[in-house]
């Protein structure tokens, strides 16, 4: 099965065509970070404007990477939620429009979704594993029994973990998003410069909470007086990702040893964080779990993701029809016992 697959939830324009949900022809991203930029964060009714303008334009260059005619596609896969309503109500248009002139099968799929299941575009994962999805609006720990079936096991109470990293950056006075610059500049500093505190690292439930260190960063900028810059600043930075990593690490690892799971998918922005990275490795070497990281591309927002689900629901008949509406807060367990419940419909 092909599949052509669009994403617009935030502020990334993508499209991919995807053959048999692991063949990846094309996936290309159009980004809106010099638009934002200017805000210091995503501004919703800019994001679904220029959706709008490019969603036609990343659909036809998908296509001619792929070397494919849009009357080829077999199948449109969406995603319908999570994400800025706006946002996801063009892209959701351009599926809808373009399934139907071509009078092929249409599902909405779960972001998220996309995120944790994207290792597969690049090497077999066994199910059952953990999954820690971790981006700029989401930190939550899922275990994974297969695709469509996801057990919630702990999220953050507050700021997700890419939140605290754009929100901290933009407190030193860097621009957005923050969190890659945060990653660069912690590569010179001094881990052991500020004690920031490790929210929630102790606590017998999975859940997070990153709002503490954010403000533990606000009140050490208050007492310099100044912004940190230099040495001082790739201290501070370094601090504070340390504090991060050591909480998603932690958590992550006892989570997955309390469900007798040896195998640990992180995906979503924030996997792309080099001390994340190395973290993650150094306690699998010394656990002996395996850890699965999808490479940088399949990190960030992207169409391809979307297509593992995609392409799997499609085969089992799950299908929409053009009454599909997006949903801005879509819990994931909920999407999958949805699925399961129209699955078992039809008799799968």
């Amino acid at each position: 099965m092909l599949v052509l697959a669009i994403e617009s939830s935030c502020d990334e324009t993508s499209a991919a065509l995807v053959r048999d949900g692991r063949e990846v022809l094309s996936n290309e991203i159009s980004s809106q970070v010099d638009v934002h930029a200017l805000y210091g964060g995503v501004v919703p009714e800019l994001a679904a404007r220029h959706h709008l303008e490019a969603g036609p334009l990343v659909v036809e260059q998908a296509l001619q990477q792929a070397g494919i005619r849009l009357d080829q596609v077999e199948g449109v896969v969406v995603t319908r939620g999570p994400g800025l309503i706006g946002a996801l109500l063009v892209g959701l248009s351009q599926a809808k429009g373009i399934a139907w002139a071509g009078k092929v099968p249409l599902v909405g799929v779960h972001h998220i979704e996309g995120h944790i299941l994207a290792p597969l575009l690049e090497q077999e994962v066994a199910f059952p594993f953990l999954a820690l999805a971790v981006s700029g609006g989401h930190t939550h720990l899922f275990r994974v029994d297969g695709i469509g079936r996801y057990r919630l096991l702990g999220h953050t109470l507050d700021d997700a973990a890419g939140e605290a990293f754009d929100k901290v950056a933009k407190m030193c006075g860097l621009g957005y998003p923050g969190g890659a610059q945060i990653d660069r500049l912690a590569r010179d500093g001094n881990v052991g410069a500020y004690d920031f505190p490790r929210p929630m690292l102790h606590q017998p439930n999975f859940n997070f909470s990153f709002s503490g260190i954010k403000t533990a960063v606000l009140t050490a900028l208050k007492k310099r007086g100044t912004l940190p810059v230099g040495s001082d600043l790739a201290d501070l930075a370094a601090s504070f990702q340390q504090a991060v990593v050591e909480v998603l690490t932690r958590k992550t690892f006892r989570a997955a040893e309390a469900n007798g799971l040896s195998r640990i998918v992180v995906a979503g922005g924030v996997a792309c964080n080099s001390q994340l990275r190395r973290e993650f490795s150094r306690l699998a070497a010394d656990s002996g779990c395996q850890v699965v990281f999808p490479s940088p591309k399949l990190c960030a927002d992207n169409a391809a993701m979307l297509a593992v689900a995609g392409d799997f629901y499609l085969r089992q008949g799950l299908t929409d029809d053009l009454s599909l509406n997006a949903c801005a807060s879509w819990p994931l367990e909920q999407a999958g016992q949805e699925f399961s419940a129209r699955l078992g419909l039809l008799g799968g």
